[in-house]
């Protein structure tokens, strides 16, 4: 956490703990929002007026983790260094992440992720070359961070083998050669 928090976030911070606890023994399906208000003594209401439901509230926590290494990428880290940050994060977060990876609801952690990365990655690229992306280029682009979303779940859930430099540099290797070129150009990788 940064050095200030809010009373709103705190509170948020406390809701996450709670989900995080009732994750290392129930599938996030299977959690309530009452499940989670009872592990940190809230009320339903707190977590409503924070979060739309439990689905909402682990997005948050996805990106209070994961944001802050992609905020640097073009500016004093490559997609590289970026995602291995971020998967040290997943590391460091295992039982969460595996928990989150494995729902499958509309409002899960894998689509969050997909959303996510993809809106930050073409509003990165479109700002560092100053014009929209060609339409071969947004597939390309939307095709590479399916790819990533689904390899990341995958390491995640088959115990994460490869280390996180490892799982970075194979995700970076694997990009399609048009799109690698844009990321170059870009000053991204």
């Amino acid at each position: 956490m940064t050095a200030y928090v809010s009373k709103n976030e705190k509170t948020k911070y406390r809701l996450a703990d709670s989900v995080k606890q009732c994750m290392m023994t129930t599938p996030v399906d299977k959690i309530t929002v009452q499940n989670i208000v009872d592990g940190c003594d809230m009320t339903r209401q707190t977590f409503y007026r924070n979060f739309k439901d439990k689905y909402d509230l682990i997005n948050w926590y996805f990106d209070k983790l994961v944001l802050e290494s992609f905020a640097r990428i073009g500016v004093e880290k490559t997609v590289c260094q970026s995602l291995e940050e971020k998967f040290e994060f997943i590391k460091k977060e295992k039982v969460f992440f595996t928990e989150a990876f494995r729902s499958d609801d509309y409002n899960s952690l894998k689509e969050h992720d997909f959303e996510l990365i993809m809106g930050f990655y073409r509003e990165l690229i479109t700002r560092k070359t100053h014009k929209p992306l060609e339409e071969e280029i947004q597939f390309l682009l939307e095709m590479y961070c399916r790819g990533s979303v689904y390899m990341t779940v995958k390491w995640v859930l088959s115990g994460m083998k490869q280390t996180p430099g490892e799982m970075a540099a194979s995700l970076v290797e694997a990009m399609p050669p048009r799109l690698s070129a844009v990321f170059q150009e870009a000053g991204l990788v």
